[in-house]
Order: structure tokens, then sequence, then C-alpha cells
């Protein structure tokens, strides 16, 4: 099938035109950076483009990571004791939500035993008080010395 059999009507189609052969692409050419650019970097994409730019990596290497250093004892002495204090303190806290009820009825009987024993002596107090009757004691004392520094002597009657 020729073009003049899908264009007739055209006059630039003719039969008698010879086509040109498509030429390929020619080779990309070498690309040849200086020497001093040490960021500088080539890249050939996918389609055959070569582009030249600026890359973000610096063309020195990175410095070597320094060797690790050992770890202390005491790191590891507290590392090791950290979750058994943790899981002490958490049995201690469990221990204590599960005596709260018999701590509240031992501080209740020790209530109920201090007030028995004010009971007791307030009782004791106003017993003996009833129990002697008359009022207050009188004491009285005579003390007698004879010159300035003589030896005293005395009686003592209770009424």
């Amino acid at each position: 099938m020729s073009a003049h059999d899908l264009f007739p009507e055209h006059p630039a189609v003719a039969a008698d035109v010879v086509r040109p052969t498509p030429i390929p692409d020619p080779a990309p050419p070498a690309v040849v950076l200086p020497s001093g650019l040490p960021d500088v970097a080539s890249v050939q994409l996918p389609d055959g483009r070569i582009v030249t730019g600026y890359t973000l990596a610096p063309a020195t290497p990175p410095p070597a990571p320094e060797a690790p250093r050992p770890v202390p004892r005491w790191a590891k002495t507290t590392a090791l004791l950290a979750p058994t204090v943790g899981l002490g303190i958490g049995a201690a806290g469990i221990g204590l939500s599960l005596a709260v009820p018999g701590l509240l009825a031992i501080t209740n009987a020790l209530w109920a035993a201090v007030a028995l024993v004010a009971a007791g002596a307030v009782g004791a107090v106003a017993w003996s008080v009833r129990r002697s009757g008359s009022g207050p004691v009188h004491v009285t004392q005579h003390i007698h010395s004879r010159g300035m520094f003589g030896r005293a002597s005395g009686t003592v009657n209770h009424r």
C-alpha cells in the first residue's frame, strides 16, 4: 500500500516521492570533567541522556567510625539490678494493697485499747478521790536548829 492510496486528494503525496530512511541517533558524547571539582558527577539516565551536576555526598569518604568502647562494670550492674528493684517495689505495693484491710482492723483495735486504758485511768482516779472521803491532806512541819552551823531536826505531823 502506498501513500497515494491512503491520501489520494493530498497534492504533496505522490507515488513517485521517495521517502528518506531515518538516521539513527548518534552515540552519546564522552564526558570529560575537570579534576578540580570533586563534588561533580555524571549520570547516564535510562533514556540514554547524560546529566552532569553537583552531588550531595562529599567526594572524600566519611571518617571511619571509632572503635566501640567497652561498657563499664557499674553500667552492667545497674542494668541487671534495675528489673530486680522494680519487681521488688511492685511486689511491695501488691503486698501493702493486700494488707490494708488487716492494717485497718489493727488500728481500730489499737484505738479501742487506748480508749479502754484512758477510761480505766479516769475511773481509777475517780475511785481514789471518792474513797479518801476527807478533803485535802494537811502536813505540818516543825524544824529546829541551834546556831549558825547547827544540825536541824524536826517533826512532821499528818492530819
